[in-house]
């Protein structure tokens, strides 16, 4: 009788478990679903006309991203920077945000950040100075979202209160979300 009463909490424990997992989406609790996403990306249903913002340009001490269509700022947008914001990128880890004249190269489903936009670095120029110095300038900087801790946007104040990419720039996913369909690929992009 003493061993049925302590294993009936353990099978109880274990339905539960059961039950409760059967309702979770199959998704790991560390990424995005990129289902949605890689559809509008495969419909060409990533752009919407009306929206349309023709230049970025980030003001790296201000923190800040401003939009603009035909020469005026639509809208600014709080940005978080790489951990080690000042000056411009040399080198793979540095943590630094590029400063330049870049482009739109590409638009990503991001598994960690929702949705990204990547970026034209490291531009011939980058790579020469990096070579230079014999130094790898890096790459893959992106216009990110958050990551999926704060996938709901209630971390939003804390993410933006801080510089904590690896040299990209982080915006919201409500920001990213509005950002996505108002940029096609090629428009410029200027980081300061």
């Amino acid at each position: 009788m003493q061993e049925t009463k302590s294993i009936t909490p353990i099978i109880i424990a274990f339905f539960s478990i059961l039950l409760f997992t059967a309702c979770e989406p199959d998704v790991p609790k560390d990424r995005y679903s990129l289902e949605e996403c890689k559809a509008e990306l495969l419909d060409a249903q990533d752009y919407e006309q009306e929206g349309g913002i023709d230049r970025i340009v980030v003001v790296k001490k201000e923190r800040k991203m401003y939009l603009y269509k035909e020469g005026k700022v639509q809208q600014m947008l709080p940005v978080s920077l790489g951990k080690n914001p000042l000056g411009q990128k040399e080198k793979k880890g540095d943590y630094k945000t590029p400063e330049g004249e870049f482009f739109i190269h590409r638009k990503l489903c991001s598994p960690k950040y929702y949705r990204s936009l990547c970026i034209s670095y490291p531009r011939p120029e980058d790579k020469a100075r990096a070579a230079a110095k014999g130094l790898n300038p890096g790459g893959d900087i992106t216009i990110h979202a958050q990551p999926i801790w704060n996938a709901d946007g209630k971390g939003d104040s804390y993410t933006l209160s801080k510089n904590w990419t690896q040299g990209c720039v982080a915006i919201t996913n409500a920001a990213m979300k509005e950002l996505w369909y108002a940029v096609r690929e090629g428009v410029p992009v200027t980081i300061r």
